[in-house]
């Protein structure tokens, strides 16, 4: 749950953002539309673990996506591989897209359906995650809110 306050924190100030951009902006239209927000998490995998990780997002990674997916909590999500990665960079990068980020109530909803979904307690998937320490390391999320040109 630690993951889960850390992505809201950095919602609410990126919520906040926007809405002093464009006062900023004078008297004239500020020229930017807020979009999607998009989460990149970076993943450093362990030697030996590509192919046990490649695993896990080929089957279980990409089967909750779906999920996600399927109730409208993200439109898409994606893996990205750090072909030339460079001293300290992770190896991988997943992301996931959405529309909007849930306040605390939606929050505790999801997480009713994602662990009647799942058929497992947070403690047991809490335990997973730290399984998949012995193959990868997450070592950080950003959240970043996609802009586009006004027409």
């Amino acid at each position: 749950m630690k993951l889960t306050r850390s992505i809201m924190m950095a919602g609410a100030m990126l919520l906040s953002a926007p809405l002093a951009m464009p006062m900023a902006a004078s008297a004239q239209e500020f020229p930017l539309v807020a979009g999607d927000f998009t989460s990149v998490s970076g993943i450093f995998i362990e030697d030996g673990g590509t192919l046990a990780y490649a695993q896990f997002l080929a089957s279980q990674w990409a089967k909750q996506q779906e999920f996600a997916k399927s109730k409208g909590w993200i439109s898409d999500y994606r893996i990205y591989i750090n072909v030339d990665a460079r001293d300290g960079e992770p190896t991988v990068y997943l992301t996931t897209t959405s529309r909007d980020i849930p306040n605390g109530a939606e929050w505790e909803k999801r997480n009713l359906e994602w662990t009647a979904w799942t058929k497992k307690s947070d403690a047991q998937l809490d335990a997973e995650s730290g399984d998949r320490a012995k193959f990868r390391k997450l070592r950080g999320t950003m959240l970043l809110q996609e802009f586009t040109v006004r027409k």
